[in-house]
């Protein structure tokens, strides 16, 4: 994958994601990851891969502030539409892998289904924990290999197939994550969707 064939999917896909990503299973997925959030005041969130949106309609009563960045100017636009007068958020275009803020500058970062559809799950994560401050949180909901497996012959055929759609099913997170042990701490990890392959991982960063 490479973000020149995300656009150009997103593009395609951002009429139609609604209709799949964020109703029916995948909305209960949602709602369960974000069901026990507790945000206080004058909190900086910034989501990450916000594409259509779908996370925000759990943030728009909050007195925080919301940056939202996506590499997809259609998947922005239809964002911008779920927001309300009470939300103070600003969107931006956006690459994932390059993060144009300051270190520490937020006090949570979400990342929901972005891990799975960027080039380089790695350089995502590095900068993800880069701009999140001390003590600051790291929600993370996404498809990954199951943890101690591997993937099934079927999945590991569809693979490169599903990964010309946009996102790669193969994914392991505790490798992706390994080297960044020392600066975060996982302090939960439960499946969320489809026995363990779509799971809630939230990580505290240490510093």
């Amino acid at each position: 994958m490479n973000n020149i064939w995300n656009k150009i999917i997103y593009k395609v896909a951002a009429p139609f994601y609604d209709a799949f990503f964020n109703s029916g299973i995948f909305l209960n997925a949602r709602k369960k990851v974000f069901e026990d959030l507790v945000l206080p005041k004058k909190q900086h969130v910034l989501f990450v891969g916000i594409g259509t949106g779908a996370d925000l309609c759990f943030f728009t009563e909050q007195d925080i502030q919301i940056t939202a960045i996506d590499i997809s100017p259609s998947m922005l636009s239809k964002a911008k539409e779920k927001t309300n007068k009470k939300m103070n958020i600003q969107f931006l275009e956006m690459d994932a892998q390059h993060l144009a803020f300051s270190d520490q500058s937020f006090d949570m970062v979400v990342a929901n289904l972005i891990l799975s559809v960027v080039p380089d799950a790695n350089q995502c994560m590095k900068e993800m924990i880069r701009v999140t401050k001390e003590r600051g949180t790291i929600i993370i909901f996404d498809k990954f290999e199951p943890t101690n497996k591997k993937l099934s012959l079927k999945k590991r055929l569809l693979r490169p197939v599903i990964s010309l759609l946009g996102t790669d099913i193969g994914r392991n997170f505790e490798v992706i994550v390994k080297p960044y042990k020392e600066q975060i701490i996982v302090q939960g990890d439960i499946p969320i969707l489809f026995r363990d392959m779509y799971r809630k991982i939230t990580m505290k960063k240490v510093y």
